[in-house]
């Protein structure tokens, strides 16, 4: 038993029927096709976590260096007292 009631032969007869339909040259390249479009979005995964990541990183880097600024202290002093 294959997957879901089909068998091997049953996959094997599917998959001749197919290559006869579209020819191993059309199979091929959307094969390509499809595995160019896999690379793109797992390009574009990682360039979206690498953006989130260097924006987590620069706000950390703000509010770190905030109380330490002289400037930014006397602010926060005078909006104490109001």
């Amino acid at each position: 038993m294959g997957f879901g009631g089909i068998s091997i032969w049953q996959l094997l007869i599917v998959l001749a029927i197919i290559v006869l339909l579209f020819g191993t040259k059309k199979l091929r390249g959307m094969g390509g096709d499809l595995g160019g479009a896999v690379k793109g979005f797992k390009k574009a995964m990682s360039d979206e976590k690498s953006t989130e990541q260097d924006t987590t990183e620069q706000i950390q880097k703000s509010e770190n260096a905030a109380p330490n600024d002289p400037a930014n202290a006397e602010k926060t002093k005078d909006s104490n007292k109001v």
